[in-house]
């Protein structure tokens, strides 16, 4: 039975590789903010666009990840390696893809459902440059998968620094047209947030080389392995499709927001950022309750996963609890930090949202870690089978609460509980009913 002390130990390194991360779309947010309401706004509504494909390849690493985590806690170690090889393979394959792919969508797509003809502009400016790094940002998820997998997490700090560092001088350089580069506004921001995918894949490559043992995980030369591939795909197409579902409607959440106006976006960005930041300790226990899931369960412990879950749990909301307290405290102090329009109505207008995030911390927590703990089984189809029929009561509450009575943005953001309360209740009974003990991996 994992400790408190052994979760954190795997959690924290996860934390702080994802609080650098986070600085990456913080930073964006916080120097386009300098330049404009517009590109503020468009910033936030063409990341989500990108993430919403980048889920897709995401989806895939959770699936090797999964599967890492078995192999580690069977002691098969000499399969790991493979896994990872052929997922990087297969991905620059996919990444290929979802560039052509995502550059239709954004012409035909983003012009249809975007109201304001300046927020078009900047978002496509932003995307633009930001589509190149489904290549780099595939490469890391599977060494993010790798490292998880065998939860050896420290590592994902220090590449998380490397990505954040290069990041803020991309930012400063490339947005205000510092250090002898072009001034190019939002499209340097996404420039920038390549570059760092790309420090990120150097960091990676070498570090994995200089400090892994790369017999003992069966690292080999590159060739394709379709049988592996297709293990990979038997575990990871629930997952993949599950998070493009996911995304794919929160993006539909900040386009119906959209449609409010472009002050109303503004202040929703303003609220993504705060969401952002309480997630990466919920991200990060979530992580390492679906590794250490299946961790024990490939050692043959299953009596101890449930209180390992409930465990994992509990310690993500008193963590996320404290920092919403915090924020919660003084909202507008924090908000002006963000804010693009240091005006006090921006300020008190983006409060009401804020707090009603807050609120919503202690069910978001729980849920995350058991909903995690679910694909952690190696039975993601059940979990895409709830994240469906969670999706269906988010959806309709967004219809009925953001698009037909065009409520004020802290209502709309009252449709965050309608997803993760009706994922809470279902991740549990299946965890309680369910025969999530017999899945094989």
């Amino acid at each position: 039975m994992y400790s408190y002390r052994d979760i954190w130990k795997v959690s924290f390194p996860i934390v702080l590789g994802l609080l650098a991360q986070n600085v990456i779309q913080i930073t964006d947010t916080i120097f386009l903010g300098r330049v404009g309401e517009v590109e503020f706004g468009a910033a936030g509504l063409a990341g989500i666009y990108y993430i919403a494909f980048f889920m897709l390849g995401f989806g895939f690493s959770i699936g090797g990840q999964i599967m890492i985590s078995r192999r580690n806690g069977e002691r098969e170690y000499g399969q790991i390696g493979s896994i990872v090889i052929q997922g990087i393979l297969f991905l620059q394959f996919f990444a290929l893809a979802l560039y052509f792919l995502s550059s239709f969508f954004q012409e035909s797509l983003l012009s249809s459902l975007i109201k304001s003809p300046a927020v078009y502009t900047a978002a496509s400016d932003y995307l633009e440059w930001r589509s190149f790094g489904f290549f780099f940002s595939f490469i890391n998820v599977m060494f993010r998968a790798f490292y998880v997998g065998i939860a050896r997490t420290s590592v994902l700090t220090l590449n998380a620094v490397v990505m954040a560092i290069v990041n803020i001088i991309g930012d400063y350089a490339l947005i205000f047209g510092k250090l002898g580069c072009p001034e190019l506004g939002i499209a340097g921001a996404g420039m920038a947030s390549v570059l760092s995918e790309l420090a990120s894949v150097l960091f990676f490559v070498i570090y994995t080389y200089k400090r892994v043992n790369l017999k003992k995980y069966g690292f080999a030369k590159p060739k394709f392995n379709f049988d592996v591939i297709r293990r990979i795909l038997n575990i990871s197409v629930f997952t993949m499709v599950q998070y493009l579902v996911s995304m794919s409607t929160w993006f539909i959440f900040f386009l119906a927001i959209e449609n409010h106006g472009e002050r109303a976006l503004a202040i929703t960005n303003i609220v993504r950022s705060f969401y952002m930041v309480f997630f990466i300790p919920m991200n990060a226990l979530a992580t390492t309750a679906n590794t250490l899931v299946g961790n024990t369960m490939g050692a043959g412990n299953l009596n101890t996963v449930i209180p390992l879950i409930k465990r994992i749990g509990f310690l993500n909301m008193i963590i996320v609890v404290a920092m919403g307290v915090v924020v919660a405290i003084a909202p507008q102090f924090w908000i002006s930090l963000l804010a693009s329009d240091k005006s006090i109505s921006l300020v008190q207008e983006a409060v009401a949202p804020l707090l009603v995030i807050i609120a919503a911390l202690p069910i978001c927590s729980f849920s995350t870690v058991a909903f995690n703990a679910i694909s952690g089984t190696g039975n993601t189809r059940m979990a895409l089978i709830l994240e469906m029929i969670t999706m269906a009561a988010y959806v309709t509450s967004m219809f009925v609460i953001v698009i037909y009575y065009q409520s004020s943005v802290a209502v709309c953001w009252t449709v965050e509980y309608f997803y993760w309360g009706p994922l809470l209740i279902l991740s549990y009974i299946y965890l309680k009913k369910g025969n999530w003990q017999a899945k094989e991996v």
